[in-house]
């Protein structure tokens, strides 16, 4: 058994969610018009594979200072291996185009916690 896989079975031994997602972190590559000349296909894309359930998260990330935004961009899918993973996020507008590139890593989900708040009359959810 691979380590990645035997490490995700200890994890859920252990009663942890071990949750397999994929992480995308995305960062302009061409020249500075390329982003906003791929922007509106890109959202395109992102909405599409969150109606599929693929997109989990994603949005804008500071930089290491936490101080201002850098154009980089972390993107969270759900897929069934990470070949799969690398060609939704070889599909992106903005990674086949060349005006961003990304790394791409496993995210084991183990622990933690979301709160979702559903308003019925108020027609209003969030998110914390």
């Amino acid at each position: 058994m691979p380590a990645w896989d035997a490490y995700k079975e200890v994890a859920r031994n252990r009663g942890a969610l071990a949750l397999e997602l994929f992480a995308v972190e995305s960062v302009p590559a061409g020249g500075p018009a390329s982003v906003p000349e791929n922007l509106e296909k890109h959202l395109a894309y992102q909405r599409e594979l969150e109606s599929k359930g693929t997109l989990v998260l994603a949005g804008p990330v500071s930089n290491a200072a936490g101080d201002m935004m850098e154009g980089a961009g972390l993107i969270i899918y759900r897929a069934a291996s990470l070949a799969e993973a690398r060609a939704i996020a070889d599909a992106d507008p903005m990674h086949a185009s060349g005006a961003r590139t990304y790394s791409l890593r496993r995210w084991l989900i183990n622990e933690g916690s979301l709160t979702i708040s559903v308003g019925l009359s108020t027609k209003t959810v969030s998110l914390s």
